[in-house]
């Protein structure tokens, strides 16, 4: 898929230095991912494969720069959570409220529609406006919230979850 001068592709392990650089902020300044330590490119690298093996791993590009990603995973452990998926999309800062969030998650949920998953869920760290507002625009709809569920930079943190039904 490709807007303008952005490009959405699969991401393959080559894209993990640049996936890395957008997420190591949002570990180490925010409560947006509850990691505690940036993951190693290494790290990144096999995140991408094991999301290809089942879901979908997709970067956003702009002359030839990784400006975002989004991904699927498993929602849960058993068996019959097979057809849910949680998604995250991340967008490095210069990029953002460009729409690139935007098209990442309707390309990997039109990507996990036709694979056969049914629904995809998206945990919030509150407050988190933003990604509220992003998640609702591509037809998540709340579903409830896990009070004081992470602990990090000494404070407890609420997660908000959303869902999107994908085969309707």
């Amino acid at each position: 898929m490709k807007s303008a001068d952005i490009l959405i592709r699969n991401a393959t392990t080559g894209d993990a230095p640049g996936i890395r650089d957008i997420y190591a902020p949002i570990v180490e300044k925010t409560v947006i991912s509850f990691e505690e330590a940036v993951p190693s490119v290494e790290d990144m690298a096999r995140r991408i494969e094991d999301s290809l093996r089942t879901h979908s791993f997709l970067v956003a590009e702009r002359n030839g720069a990784v400006i975002g990603y989004a991904y699927g995973g498993r929602h849960r452990e058993r068996a019959a959570y097979r057809k849910s998926a949680d998604v995250s999309a991340y967008v490095a800062e210069a990029a953002r409220g460009q729409g690139v969030g935007r098209l990442l998650y309707t390309q990997l949920l039109g990507v996990l529609a036709r694979g056969g998953f049914h629904a995809a869920f998206a945990g919030i760290a509150l407050p988190n406006p933003a990604s509220v507002g992003l998640h609702e625009a591509v037809g998540f709809e709340p579903v409830g919230i896990y009070k004081e569920v992470g602990f990090k930079f000494g404070e407890w943190h609420d997660v908000g979850w959303w869902q999107r039904i994908l085969d309707r």
